[in-house]
C-alpha cells in the first residue's frame, strides 16, 4: 500500500469517525477502537513516509544480488528528508553513490537498480563492457548458468568502492539509445545487474534526483514456493 492509498484510509475512517460523534453523545466501543487506531496508523504513515518502506523485488533484473519475492527495505533518509508524494528535498543528508541499490520512481512505476554513473560521470557501454569516464570497469569470470533457460555468464564486476557479482547473456543483444553519455547535473544512471534483462537508463535515459525513493538496505524476507530462510537479514552492499 502506497502513502496515497494510506491517507485516503485514514481520511475515510476520520470521517467516519466524525459522523459517530456527531450522532452520539456516549462514547462507544467502535469509537474508542478508532481513537486507539489513529496513533499506530500515524507511526506506520511517519515510518514509511520518512524512515523505511518495505519493497517487493518484481522481476529478475537485478539477478543475482536480487531475486523475485525478495521483500527489501528500502531507507528513505540516507539521502535526505523528502515530503511524501511531492518528493520535495527538506533536508539533505548525502547523495547516491556509485554502486549503490536504489528504488526511484520512472516510467510510472517503482523500480530498483545499481547507481552506475552519478553527475559528471561518462559512461560508456559497449560490447557488454562497462566504461566509467573512459576506464573499463573491471571484471572477471565466476560461472557459467542458466537464466531462465538463457545460457549465461555470471561475473564479479569491480566498481571504484565495490565488488559485486552480474548477469550476462553472450548470445543476446538489442540496440540500446543511450550506451555513451554523460551524467547531468541532479541525475544519475542506473543498470540492473542483469545486465541483458533489464530495462534501464540505457534504455530510457536518467533518474532524477528527485524521483528517488530510497537506497536498499537489507533482504527482510524471500518467498519463493517457500521461504527462502539464506536470504532473510541479508545485507544489500553498496558503494
Amino acid at each position: 500500500m502506497r502513502f496515497e492509498e494510506i491517507l485516503t484510509a485514514a481520511t475515510i475512517v476520520t470521517g467516519l469517525v466524525s459522523l459517530v460523534f456527531i450522532r452520539s453523545k456516549k462514547k462507544n466501543v467502535i469509537v474508542d477502537n478508532c481513537k486507539s487506531f489513529f496513533p499506530v496508523l500515524l507511526v506506520v504513515l511517519l515510518l514509511r513516509s520518512f524512515l523505511y518502506e518495505p519493497f517487493r523485488i518484481p522481476s529478475g533484473s537485478m539477478k543475482p544480488t536480487l531475486l523475485v519475492g525478495d521483500f527489501i527495505l528500502v531507507n528513505k533518509y540516507d539521502y535526505g528528508v523528502r515530503l511524501p508524494v511531492l518528493g520535495t528535498k527538506l533536508i539533505e543528508f548525502g547523495k547516491p553513490q556509485t554502486g549503490d541499490v536504489v528504488v526511484f520512481r520512472a516510467e510510472g512505476q517503482d523500480m530498483i537498480k545499481r547507481v552506475i554513473g552519478v553527475p559528471g560521470d561518462r559512461i560508456r557501454y559497449q560490447n557488454k563492457k562497462l566504461y566509467i569516464n573512459d576506464q573499463e570497469v573491471p571484471t572477471e569470470f565466476v560461472r557459467d548458468t542458466h537464466d531462465q533457460g538463457v545460457f549465461t555468464v555470471e561475473k564479479k564486476e569491480t566498481l571504484p568502492s565495490l565488488q559485486h557479482d552480474i548477469y550476462i547473456y553472450p548470445e543476446v543483444s538489442r540496440p540500446m539509445p543511450y550506451t555513451d553519455i554523460e551524467v547531468p547535473e541532479g541525475s544519475y544512471f542506473v543498470m540492473g545487474d542483469n545486465r541483458d534483462n533489464s530495462i534501464d537508463s540505457r534504455y530510457w535515459g536518467f533518474v532524477k534526483d528527485k524521483d528517488l525513493l530510497g537506497r536498499a538496505s537489507a533482504t527482510w524476507m524471500s518467498w519463493d514456493k517457500g521461504v527462502r530462510w539464506s536470504r532473510i537479514g541479508k545485507a544489500i552492499h553498496h558503494g
